[in-house]
């Protein structure tokens, strides 16, 4: 018997499968993010942050080794699927495919 699976990224933004698309990482306020966005949807956010960016001075950045590093660390700590059970036997409101927010995160770490 033969098996194929198949990993589709979604845009995180409207939910589309992504043909074609990338992750960009941004920072705000001292909190890093990261979203995956279609080809057109990152376009409209570098557009969007544009005028901010030029304005900013530059204060370097984080090599993507200790990013990447970082992630992995946090994430093999859990299953993200037992979060969503988690989330959801305890009241958390959670969407069934996407990111889970830092607040429901912290307090599956918390109870665990």
């Amino acid at each position: 018997m033969a098996k194929k699976q198949i990993t589709q990224l979604i845009d995180d933004l409207d939910g589309s499968i992504i043909d074609h698309g990338t992750t960009i990482h941004f920072s705000v306020e001292g909190r890093a993010y990261e979203i995956d966005l279609s080809t057109e949807n990152a376009t409209k956010l570098r557009h969007a942050f544009e005028p901010f960016v030029s304005a900013g001075r530059p204060l370097g950045s984080v090599p993507a080794s200790a990013r990447r590093t970082t992630k992995a660390r946090s994430e093999s700590s859990r299953d993200l699927g037992d979060v969503r059970v988690w989330a959801e036997a305890n009241g958390y409101s959670i969407n069934s495919r996407g990111r889970i927010s830092s607040t429901v995160l912290e307090a599956y770490d918390a109870a665990h």
